[in-house]
């Protein structure tokens, strides 16, 4: 028995160790198994900080920087790009939905031809560069950078259930602005007209690589 309450002891004194007495006040920071980014170095606004010539922490935003929904009596464009190109409407062009379906296929409102087709998809390829190669890799077989640095889930879009008549192209359009999983919308970040543009691009990689792999 005694044994027993020996171990009970040692224990108590073991969680009253680790996590403290409710209510006990500390002069210096915990000790912390699990950190979990509590402590940053990071600039607050509002607070002076001597990393600055001029001693303060808060900067003015970059030049030309127009955030949304504050623009300037009368302006309706964001970096040139009108600002409901960003979102807010209704219809298959901006939500990728047809009543309670994903539709397929691009919308009338992109106007293509046959020229503007293939400058939608060179767009998309640049917009593809910066924002989502990082992640899916150049080729969109989800072999980006980040993957090698142990973030997990990173869709493939050569798989099957990628493929539009799995995965429709309004529902890639959706993801795009809205996120899924780990990864973040970029409603923000991306215009409508280039969010289409990368799901060209992406119809257009799934479709090379078919053809290469018939080829073989």
């Amino acid at each position: 028995m005694r044994y027993f309450f020996l171990a009970y002891a040692l224990i108590a004194l073991l969680v009253v160790g680790v996590f403290g007495v409710r209510g006990q006040k500390f002069s210096k920071p915990p000790i912390q198994i699990f950190p979990d980014m509590d402590t940053q170095d990071k600039i607050r606004a509002q607070k002076p900080d001597a990393f600055f010539a001029d001693g303060h922490g808060s900067r003015l935003p970059v030049g030309q920087t127009q955030p949304r929904g504050f623009n300037e009596a009368g302006a309706q464009s964001i970096g040139g790009i009108p600002e409901y190109e960003f979102g807010g409407q209704t219809g298959y062009y901006y939500t990728g939905h047809v009543g309670d379906y994903f539709g397929n296929g691009m919308p009338q409102e992109l106007q293509l031809t046959e020229e503007s087709a293939s400058s939608l998809i060179q767009r998309g390829k640049e917009r593809f560069g910066i924002y989502c190669a990082v992640c899916h890799g150049k080729s969109g077989d989800g072999q980006g950078i980040t993957g090698l640095y142990g973030v997990p889930g990173i869709a493939n879009f050569h798989m099957n259930n990628f493929k539009s008549a799995s995965y429709p192209d309004g529902r890639i359009f959706e993801t795009i602005t809205n996120g899924k999983g780990m990864m973040s919308g970029y409603g923000y970040n991306i215009s409508v007209r280039d969010r289409w543009a990368i799901v060209a691009y992406v119809r257009t990689l799934q479709a090379a690589k078919e053809a290469q792999t018939k080829a073989q």
